[in-house]
């Protein structure tokens, strides 16, 4: 009997591949990149600081990453929660809802309503084990077409059930945490891009404790570790460092020497989006009226070695080439920004040109736009 010749396959374009991906998957994984890219970030939330908003990615300003997982990590009293919570009032004013996991049990409404958050639109959740946390996380990308954001307060401080139910013996639970966590990034990152969702990791900088020769080595550059493990590492798009400033004291103080906020030194520690490596600094106030980052008062600090700032004694000339000029002292600059709206727009210009065009197009000296890990690792003082 004559053996029955296979049928000869036919041609297909692009877009019948991807219907057979399609439905193999049973849902839309195949795509082409030169239309519609589902790995582009198309939004971003505002930090709350126009300065680190402006070193995030090349060529824009920025903000935390739709669709990504992103990485604030700190100090002891560096704002991690502060941060947080405006990162929240942010994303509620473009409609989003948030998730606040808290697993330190350092959270209030007052404190909540201060940063500027709606709590009709924010649901708080107590983190009980990294376990639960993940779960919710699943759950609700897919009971919601809503734009989440989740924000897990700590990573670091949340237990797992095994640490819940064994003994205090942190021998008995070694890596376990890690495990779960390299699990549920590796189910969770999809899904989080396809519904446009945002995940905010609060997690601590430890320090990193050499063990051995080489390990003294690496130390000596990288001076801090989080905790996690290495698959988070890969989880996150974006890791924002915080830190206390060099050679300053940490703490801000009234005038009568009660402290009121904090002095914070930033670094992208990792950026997918090109700018890794870049650091910013600004104030966090907590001990005031209104918690959160004081925006315009960095910005002074942000363009200082810009030719459109000059300085002879105690005061700065700020000058554009269209002929406009404005005389000040550093003292007076948070007041005369909140009340010049012409002045504050062309600063706002002069930011754009020396912090996210320059870098974009790669002028001047590189040195300038990075700062050593030394520069940044300067422990709080108590």
């Amino acid at each position: 009997m004559a053996k029955a010749k296979a049928a000869k396959a036919g041609r297909v374009d692009m877009h019948d591949l991807m219907k057979i991906v399609n439905k193999k998957a049973g849902q839309n994984v195949a795509h082409n990149l030169a239309g519609d890219n589902p790995t582009a970030v198309k939004e971003w939330i505002p930090t709350g600081s126009r300065w680190l908003d402006s070193i995030i990615a090349k060529g824009q300003v920025a903000g935390i990453p739709v669709g990504k997982i992103t990485e604030i990590a700190g100090l002891e009293a560096t704002g991690k929660s502060y941060m947080a919570t405006q990162i929240a009032a942010n994303a509620q004013k473009v409609g989003k809802m948030v998730v606040y996991f808290d697993s330190e049990s350092a959270i209030d409404p007052m404190f909540l309503e201060r940063a500027g958050c709606d709590l009709d639109r924010l649901m708080y959740v107590q983190a009980s084990s990294v376990e639960f946390v993940l779960e919710t996380i699943e759950e609700l990308l897919g009971a919601t077409d809503e734009q989440l954001v989740f924000i897990w307060d700590s990573l670091a401080f949340t237990p797992s059930v095994s640490d819940v139910e064994g003994d205090f013996n942190p021998q008995s639970s070694m890596a376990v945490k890690a495990r779960i966590l390299a699990k549920g990034m590796s189910k969770l990152v999809i899904p989080i891009a396809d519904k446009r969702a945002t995940f905010i990791v609060l997690n601590q900088l430890k320090t990193n404790i050499p063990q051995g020769p080489m390990a003294r080595q690496i130390a000596m550059t990288t001076p801090y570790i989080t905790p996690g493990g290495k698959a988070m590492h890969y989880a996150y798009s974006l890791r924002i460092w915080l830190t206390g400033r060099k050679a300053k004291s940490a703490f801000i103080e009234d005038d009568r020497g009660f402290r009121i906020g904090s002095e914070v030194k930033v670094k992208l520690e990792k950026s997918r989006f090109g700018t890794q490596g870049r650091s910013c600094a600004f104030r966090i106030m907590w001990g005031t009226d209104d918690v959160g980052i004081r925006d315009e008062e960095s910005w002074f600090d942000a363009i200082k070695g810009s030719e459109h700032l000059t300085s002879a004694g105690a005061w700065y000339t700020f000058s554009t080439p269209d002929g406009y000029t404005k005389k000040f002292q550093p003292s007076k600059w948070t007041s005369i920004i909140t009340s010049d709206e012409d002045f504050k727009s062309r600063v706002l210009r002069v930011m754009d040109e020396e912090i996210v065009q320059k870098f974009d197009q790669r002028q001047g000296n590189a040195k300038e736009f990075y700062e050593d890990q030394e520069d940044l690792s300067v422990p709080l003082k108590e």
